[in-house]
């Protein structure tokens, strides 16, 4: 069965399509068919000026007619799709999303940052850890922060901040929200508990995939914190230049190591796994449960 998921996120649009396959002995795994991303950067035009510019709105109304024809290419029939931060923020947004389903016939709901916190908790890769641990989910987009905390067992806490990669380079951060995130950490980690972080979001990938780790390593706060340094010394030019960082992925990395570092020191997380996984991935494990699969999903 082929599924495809659509994040409409504040730094880039992706689409997903992926294709479920069962085990003999009954699980279902997801088998990556295609994965589009583009770099719409709504956050900039929404984050600064409270809206899109006609010329935003068109690439994003273009972006999801593309989606559509793919998706018609591919014979996709199950589709979920959902649009964050800078189109929760955006006068426009509603209008905008409306004209796209006019236009499409795609619907993409949008979703508050609690329902983004929980569809990226579907993905359950703390379940498949080891058991007497607390884990911390930390997802950095370009408009908000997505933390759940898996504690004992089960998700024990989860909650949704205004600090985005592109809000930060827009100087959108106020302090009492980093106050608010920091709170909630330091209110939610057991207290003498171990908690190892999981990231999400391109930039941590991409801070993996500079590492030269290998899958399933982790990486350590104290290395997070030496690339912090090390590319925020430098431009984003020479970031593009050194690092073979696409300008899209150059400007936002700094301030994402800022976010996944402070998280980590508030929780006394000095290491975190970085799975691959990302909103369009629980997109498509809630999709997948309500089209009518009901059995337990393997990463």
């Amino acid at each position: 069965m082929k599924l495809a998921a659509i994040d409409i996120g504040s730094n880039a649009a992706r689409l997903l399509i992926a294709e479920s396959e069962h085990s003999d002995a009954g699980a279902v795994s997801f088998n990556k068919v295609i994965l589009v991303r583009v770099p719409l950067r709504l956050g900039f035009d929404v984050f600064r000026e409270g809206g899109l510019s006609t010329e935003k709105a068109t690439a994003f109304l273009k972006t999801v007619m593309a989606y559509k024809l793919l998706l018609e290419v591919y014979g996709v029939k199950h589709l979920k799709a959902c649009a964050t931060s800078a189109m929760r923020d955006a006068r426009n947004g509603t209008a905008l999303l409306e004209q796209a389903r006019a236009e499409t016939g795609i619907d993409i709901q949008l979703i508050s940052g609690q329902e983004e916190a929980g569809y990226i908790y579907e993905n359950h890769i703390a379940e498949q850890l080891e058991k007497n641990k607390a884990y911390l989910y930390i997802d950095v987009g370009g408009g908000s922060t997505e933390l759940t905390l898996f504690s004992k067992e089960k998700m024990s806490a989860r909650a949704s901040f205004n600090i985005g990669t592109i809000r930060l380079l827009e100087k959108q951060v106020p302090d009492d929200e980093w106050e608010k995130m920091k709170t909630f950490v330091k209110q939610s980690v057991p207290a003498k508990e171990k908690v190892i972080a999981i990231g999400s979001g391109g930039n941590i990938n991409k801070v993996f995939s500079l590492s030269g780790r290998k899958p399933g390593k982790s990486l350590s706060l104290e290395l997070l914190k030496d690339y912090y340094k090390e590319l925020g010394s430098v431009s984003a030019e020479e970031r593009m230049h050194y690092y073979a960082l696409r300008p899209d992925r150059a400007d936002v990395i700094v301030p994402a190591l800022q976010i996944y570092v402070s998280v980590m020191k508030w929780a006394d997380a000095d290491e975190i796994y970085v799975p691959r996984i990302g909103l369009v991935d629980g997109l498509i494990q809630a999709l997948y449960r309500e089209v009518g699969g009901e059995a337990p999903a393997e990463q």
